[in-house]
C-alpha cells in the first residue's frame, strides 16, 4: 500500500465519527437528534416532533406514519459536519415494539448516546438497549435531558446509573438549577458557567453566555442559592467523584454524563464539543479472517438495514451499509460473500433521512445508502480483496403472532411485493403454515404496532388493504438441526410447527411453560430463541435458551 493512500485512509478514520442514540420512548431522542443537526449546520431551523401547521416536521421521523403519530418508527441515517469531523448519527425507534431495528442499527455504531429523562431516569427500554451496547462493548454517552422541567437530583440520578447498569458515571457538565430555575450549566473541563437565554421552542441556536467560575460577575448573573448550591455539588464531585478515563470510556465500563434540555437548546453544543473528543473512532471489525482493522486499503462493509420507499415516487428500495474498511468509490465492483456474484455499486448515496444526495467517496464509519434491486439482504458482506464475511445479524424472538390476509383477489401481486420486500427489510418476520393449503403469511412481531405499520404501509405504499387474525402463540423456538431433527421425534405436542421465511422449522408456543413442558419431554431437542442468521458469520454472543 503506498503511503499516500495509508496516509488519506488514516486522515479519513481519524476525522469520523460514528453514534447511535438509544432511550425509551418519549426522553426527547427525535428532539436531541434535531438540536445535533441544527449545531452541525444540516438544518437552519430544527423541526417540533409533534410538528404545528407553521413549524417543520423533525428531519430524522420521516415516514407518514411518524409525522402522523409523533414517533420513531424506523432507523435513520443522518450526515454531516462540525468541526471538520464527519458524524454518522443513527437515529434509532425509540418504541419497543420496533426494538430489533435497533439491535441492527447498534451493530453499524461505534458509540452510543444514552438519553435519560431527568424526572423518569433509567427506564425498561433504556436498560434493554445498554444490554446490547454491553452485549457488543459499545461506549456509552449519556445525555440526561429536561432539566428545563422538574426532575430528580443530578446526584441520585448519577448513582442510579452506577448502581443498576454497574458504570461507572463521571459528570462532564452539571447543571444550574431545574426546572423554571434552570439557568445553565457548569463545564468542569473548562471551569466555565454557561448561561442560557431561552429561544422560542428551541428552533434556534441558544444564546450563550460564558462566565469564569471566579468572576465577580456571577454574582449579579446567578441567584445566590443556585451559586452556592454549585458551588456545594462540585466540590462533592471533585472530592468523591472518579478522573475521567478514556480508556474505561472505550471499554464500555465509565460513562461520561451530560446535563441540557434538548428542547431548549441547553448544553447540546457543549456535549456535541466534548463527544467529539471522546468518542471511539471508527475500529476493527469480527471478520471469518479475523480481526480487520479500518484502514485496510481493500473495501469492505456489511449491509445493517434495508428500507423500501423511501422515495414513495420511484418506489425504490435502499440497502444501509456500513462502511469497515478501504475507501469506498461510485461505480467500484466489489465481491458479494453471500451469494459469490460481483456487484456494480453505480448509485451510491449519501444519506440525510429521506433525502439523498450522491457521493463518489466514503470510508470507514460512514454509512451509505445503495439501490438495492432485491439483492440484498439483512446481515451481508461486500469486499474487494481478500475473501471474508463480517459477523450477522440475527433475528431475535417474536412474541406476537398473526395471519395476515389479503380480501381483494385483484391486488394478489401487489400484496406479495409488499409482504415480501417489507420482510427483506426487516419490518415483521414472516412466517408460514406447514400446511401448503394455507399460504397466508403469518407476522410475528415484537410488539403490536410493528402490525399496525405493516397494515399502513401495505395500504399507503402499495394499495393493499389487509386483514388480520391474532393467532394464540406468544414463544417461538428455532430448532437446531432443522427438519432432519425435527422428522425424527415425530409428534409433538402443545406446539405448533410453521417455517420461517428460509423455509427453517419454527415452533410456535402458547406459553414458556409448554416450551420448558417440551424440552423436558425431549431433552435432545436443541432449540434457540435467536435465528440462525442468513448472512455472515454466527456472532459470538448468540446464546441458546
Amino acid at each position: 500500500m503506498s503511503t499516500e493512500i495509508q496516509s488519506e485512509l488514516h486522515q479519513a478514520v481519524d476525522h469520523r465519527r460514528n453514534f447511535a442514540i438509544i432511550s425509551h420512548p418519549d426522553a426527547g431522542k427525535t428532539t436531541l437528534t434535531e438540536k445535533l443537526l441544527l449545531y452541525g449546520g444540516a438544518i437552519h431551523e430544527a423541526g417540533a416532533v409533534k410538528a404545528r401547521r407553521a413549524q417543520r416536521k423533525a428531519t430524522s421521523d420521516w415516514m407518514a406514519m411518524e409525522q402522523q403519530r409523533g414517533i420513531s418508527i424506523t432507523s435513520t441515517v443522518l450526515q454531516f459536519e462540525y468541526q471538520h469531523c464527519q458524524i454518522n448519527l443513527l437515529d434509532t425507534p425509540g418504541h419497543q415494539d420496533f426494538s430489533e431495528d435497533t439491535y441492527r442499527t447498534l451493530a453499524a455504531a461505534d458509540n452510543a448516546v444514552m438519553l435519560i429523562d431527568a424526572a423518569k431516569g433509567l427506564e425498561p427500554q433504556t436498560r434493554k438497549l445498554f444490554e446490547v451496547c454491553k452485549m457488543r462493548g459499545i461506549p456509552i454517552f449519556t445525555f440526561v435531558n429536561k432539566l428545563d422541567r422538574p426532575g430528580r437530583e443530578p446526584l441520585e440520578l448519577l448513582d442510579e446509573i452506577e448502581q443498576e447498569l454497574g458504570l461507572q458515571t463521571y459528570a462532564v457538565n452539571w447543571p444550574i438549577g431545574m426546572g423554571d430555575r434552570f439557568k445553565g450549566i457548569y463545564d468542569r473541563q473548562e471551569q466555565q458557567i454557561h448561561l442560557f437565554e431561552r429561544s422560542a421552542h428551541g428552533s434556534r441556536e441558544a444564546v450563550d453566555t460564558v462566565v469564569d467560575l471566579g468572576d465577580a460577575r456571577i454574582e449579579e448573573l446567578l441567584e445566590q442559592d443556585l451559586y452556592y448550591q454549585l458551588k456545594n455539588d462540585i466540590e462533592l464531585l471533585e472530592g468523591v467523584g472518579p478522573e475521567l478515563d478514556l480508556e474505561l470510556v472505550h471499554q464500555g465500563k465509565m460513562t461520561p454524563v451530560f446535563f441540557g434540555s434538548a428542547m431548549t437548546n441547553f448544553g447540546v453544543e457543549l456535549f456535541l464539543k466534548y463527544f467529539l473528543n471522546y468518542a471511539l473512532r471508527p475500529g476493527p471489525h469480527n471478520s471469518t479472517v479475523g480481526e480487520i482493522p479500518p484502514t485496510n486499503p481493500d473495501f469492505s462493509g456489511f449491509v445493517f438495514k434495508l428500507q423500501a420507499n423511501m422515495d414513495p415516487k420511484h418506489r425504490d428500495r435502499v440497502a444501509f451499509v456500513r462502511v469497515c474498511t478501504g475507501r469506498f468509490e461510485k461505480d467500484m465492483t466489489v465481491n458479494h460473500a453471500r451469494t459469490g456474484k460481483t456487484i456494480r455499486l453505480s448509485r451510491p448515496q449519501k444519506l440525510f433521512a429521506q433525502e439523498r444526495e450522491s457521493i463518489d467517496v466514503a470510508y470507514a464509519g460512514d454509512v451509505i445508502g445503495l439501490n438495492n434491486p432485491g439483492v440484498f439482504a439483512i446481515g451481508d458482506t461486500i469486499y474487494t480483496g481478500q475473501k471474508l464475511e463480517y459477523e450477522g445479524i440475527p433475528y431475535f424472538s417474536p412474541e406476537l403472532f398473526a395471519v395476515l390476509r389479503n380480501p381483494n383477489p385483484s391486488k394478489f401481486k401487489q400484496f406479495q411485493k409488499g409482504v415480501s420486500e417489507l420482510r427483506e427489510e426487516g419490518a415483521v418476520q414472516i412466517m408460514y403454515s406447514v400446511d401448503e393449503a394455507k399460504r397466508d403469511p403469518i407476522l410475528a412481531a415484537v410488539g403490536q404496532l410493528q402490525f399496525e405499520v405493516v397494515q399502513f404501509r401495505l395500504q399507503n405504499e402499495y394499495g393493499v388493504e389487509t386483514l388480520l387474525e391474532l393467532l394464540p402463540y406468544s414463544v417461538a423456538r428455532w430448532v437446531d438441526g432443522g427438519w432432519e431433527v425435527l422428522n425424527k421425534i415425530g409428534r409433538l405436542f402443545n406446539s405448533t410447527t410453521v417455517k420461517d421465511s428460509m423455509g427453517r422449522p419454527v415452533l410456535l408456543f402458547r406459553n414458556e411453560w409448554n416450551c420448558h413442558q417440551l424440552q423436558e419431554d425431549h431433552p435432545e431437542l436443541k432449540l434457540s430463541a435467536i435465528a440462525p442468521v442468513v448472512s455472515g458469520q454466527q456472532p459470538v454472543n448468540d446464546s441458546n435458551s
